[in-house]
């Protein structure tokens, strides 16, 4: 912002000394206004313009923090936090809620969002426990399948002739399926194909679709294939002020 000043406009007048036998003394000169009024006065001034333009930038900034903040606050679920997640770019979803507030839940950009989760389905081959490093560096692990539907949806965004890791693995060779997230193995909600699991050496279970029906099939740990992450949604809530 610059400071307006205004310069004082300024006449000199000369008095005619007088002829008469008594003479007047002159009268004293008067004091010159300098354009600036004083030396003290103009940096008043300048200090008082820097003061404001200050004020102003402030407000601005506080203006633009409370807005940014009335129109989308973090409210996470699953313990989750912004710091937590490492992704920039989400994808959301008005979701119907009663309460205050309108909610929406979020997956990241190129993620398959499906009922409360999230899923990404990565094309890099990596044996099974890098694989789920990977996931863990993005919050999410390797897939947990809950149920047929959320086995269909996925499948739909696979290539057949393609073989991917999920969450499901037998750390000891005796049988006894463990997920990532430690879901319980339910047996009467597994879909393996036919003869399938068939060898304790194969410890680490992917999906795949051999004869064009996907399904589970246990395979050595140490095989390069690709893999699928499932991670919970984010949740967003835009307020506004009353």
């Amino acid at each position: 912002m610059t400071s307006e000043v205004t310069y004082a406009e300024v006449r000199f007048k000369n008095e005619p000394q007088s002829l008469g036998p008594k003479s007047e003394p002159p009268a004293a000169p008067k004091e010159k206004t300098n354009p600036h009024k004083s030396d003290r006065s103009f940096p008043k001034l300048l200090l008082a313009s820097l003061l404001i333009l200050l004020l102003l930038s402030a407000i601005s900034c506080l203006i633009a923090f409370i807005f940014f903040f009335q129109k989308c606050s973090y409210i996470p679920k699953e313990k989750n936090t912004t710091e937590e997640v490492p992704h920039t770019v989400l994808e959301c979803m008005k979701e119907n809620s009663t309460t205050e507030g309108k909610d929406w839940s979020c997956c990241p950009k190129n993620w398959t969002s499906f009922s409360s989760s999230c899923y990404f389905i990565s094309t890099e081959e990596n044996i099974w426990d890098e694989s789920e490093k990977r996931c863990s560096r993005m919050k999410a692990h390797l897939l947990v399948i809950n149920s047929k539907d959320e086995q269909d949806i996925i499948t739909r965004k696979l290539r057949g002739n393609s073989v991917y890791y999920v969450g499901l693995s037998d750390p000891e060779g005796k049988r006894h399926w463990q997920w990532v997230d430690q879901t319980p193995y339910n047996k009467s909600a597994t879909f393996w194909h036919r003869g399938e699991p068939n060898n304790r050496y194969e410890r680490c279970v992917v999906l795949n679709a051999p004869s064009g029906e996907w399904g589970w099939n246990d395979v050595p740990c140490n095989e390069r294939q690709k893999s699928i992450c499932k991670m919970m949604k984010i949740y967003l809530r835009m307020e506004h002020s009353p």
